[in-house]
């Protein structure tokens, strides 16, 4: 029977996956696989590129499967040499590069956890992790040594010329040993600096489940080559646009340093990749960068994730690049629930929607009694898993033809006068507006209405009276009369987590 691998269509997904296929795409089995081995060792022979960075003030930095295969069994060998032991924690807070790449497969490798983090954590964003977590050693570079706390000085290694040069004095090839079971990565979600969420610790056998996404969520497959310019500190960057890619053997794409959509749309067309994921701020970026008419593309697959895309930047995407956007939804507790199955020519592609479920998947949208709404009605959306609901904590709907439409976070419904209100549609609507570049809108206290809407528009224009009953007609008439932002405030930036979205809760803070 042909792998996964070989079926494109929405209706084979349906027919031909199951669990067991998924394992029949690795070299490891139930009880032994390990990440560092399917993502890179079982490729080295083939003499292809494994990841191209792309960085705004320097060259573009190529990196083989072969030669990450053999500096990353060095530093296998390098760890355990200083001790370092099976379940150990290692962290890794270094931009993408093959010093990036060495520690975190070498540490994989190894049988230690990897643990990414942020580069652009200050003190409080870093200590805090590295008091949660406790690792046994730390990576990072120059910059970044000097918010390490006292404590772990010690313990910390600056990923350098030096350090990788000193790889050389070990064997190249290692031989791993760890458990399907065995936990090999701890991830941070994105939270703000001074409130920690809580790791979610991946163990090796993760590799194939997180397949399912790859698929159908961002529809690999052999032959492309696929770019990603999230952060592979984040769970998008590291499991959608590291792993997932690179343990089908395809060359990826990364960036480093501070994003440029220029540089990252220049890189598209030299590098000619055929398969992109992004956060929809990207894509806001790129269209607003005024560069993307620049240069030619060869792109067959597109999707985003993160938040959802508002209209106008989902029309720059067609126009740009020829090709409908595919929203991929789920959350870093859940993974992927629904996606758009790019590449597929029989899924029938909604602009605006979350698409449908993943194979296999049990998704609805429910009331606040449990109980599944009928089309077109606000609930909150849910998976079903192992014998129970799920919440998301996302609210949304599905219409008559099974499609799932993303109606903001529960907290972001914004209530006035008794009319519940979507901020996402609000956003929107603001972005309808040629001069509007970026918009989020959030509620504020009010006495009469219990809520009024404010909204928050970064834009080149003045924000004078002109532009604000622009903007408050335009929402008027695209929404309703009584759905628009009563205030506006025009900003130079709005503040966005580590991994992109909109930071409501700060905007929040700021009002009040």
């Amino acid at each position: 029977m042909p792998k996964l691998t070989a079926f494109t269509s929405y209706a084979d997904a349906q027919a031909n996956f199951s669990s067991e296929k998924l394992w029949e795409l690795f070299d490891g089995n139930r009880e032994q696989l390990n990440i560092a081995h399917e993502c890179v060792d079982r490729y080295a022979s083939q003499g292809q590129t494994a990841v191209i960075v792309l960085r705004t003030d320097a060259p573009d930095e190529l990196i083989s499967y072969k030669q990450l295969a053999k500096q990353s069994s060095q530093m296998a060998h390098f760890l355990i040499a200083r001790g370092i032991k099976k379940g150990d924690r290692v962290a890794v807070m270094l931009e993408p590069s093959l010093a990036f790449y060495t520690c975190l497969f070498g540490i994989m490798k190894a049988g230690a956890i990897a643990v990414p983090l942020f580069t652009l954590f200050g003190p409080d964003g870093l200590n805090l992790r590295i008091a949660d977590c406790l690792p046994s050693l730390l990576f990072t570079n120059s910059e970044k040594i000097g918010i390490v706390s006292a404590d772990y000085q010690s313990r910390t290694l600056l990923a350098n010329d030096d350090l990788m040069a000193s790889l050389a004095q070990y064997p190249d090839t290692f031989t791993t040993a760890t458990n399907a079971t065995d936990y090999a990565m701890y991830q941070y979600t994105s939270g703000t600096t001074r409130e920690l969420p809580e790791a979610v610790k991946h163990t090796h056998r993760s590799i194939v489940t997180l397949m399912v996404a790859a698929l159908y969520g961002t529809g690999l497959r052999p032959g492309d080559r696929f770019m990603c310019p999230s952060s592979p500190a984040w769970g998008h960057g590291l499991w959608h646009g590291t792993l997932a890619p690179m343990a089908l053997g395809l060359t990826i794409g990364s960036f480093a340093g501070k994003f440029n959509a220029a540089v990252l749309l220049k890189g598209l067309a030299t590098h000619r990749f055929t398969n992109i994921s992004a956060a929809a701020t990207h894509y806001r970026m790129m269209k607003n960068s005024g560069s993307a008419s620049h240069y030619q593309y060869v792109f067959k697959k597109m999707s985003f994730t993160g938040e959802p895309i508002d209209s106008a930047t989902e029309e720059f995407i067609q126009q740009t690049f020829g090709l409908q956007v595919c929203s991929m939804y789920g959350t870093t507790e859940i993974g992927v629930i629904l996606v758009s199955y790019p590449g597929a020519e029989d899924f029938a592609h909604k602009p605006g929607s979350l698409g449908k479920p993943i194979p296999g998947a049990q998704v609805q949208v429910q009331d606040a009694a449990g109980q599944a709404c009928a089309a077109n009605v606000i609930g909150e959306i849910k998976v079903w898993r192992k014998g129970q609901w799920l919440a998301t904590k996302d609210l949304g709907h599905v219409d008559s033809e099974g499609y799932f439409y993303h109606g903001g976070r529960a907290d972001d419904v914004i209530i006035s006068a008794g009319w519940t209100m979507s901020a996402v549609e609000i956003e929107d609507a603001i972005l309808k507006h040629p001069d509007a570049q970026e918009a989020a809108a959030i509620g504020i206290p009010d006495s009469l209405r219990g809520q009024a809407v404010k909204a928050f528009v970064v834009s080149q224009r003045p924000g004078d009276e002109t532009f604000i009953q622009e903007l408050q007609d335009l929402v008027r008439t695209r929404l309703s009369q009584h759905e628009y932002p009563r205030h506006i405030v025009f900003v130079s930036e709005l503040p966005k987590t580590p991994a992109g979205k909109i930071h409501r809760k700060k905007l929040r803070e700021m009002s009040a």
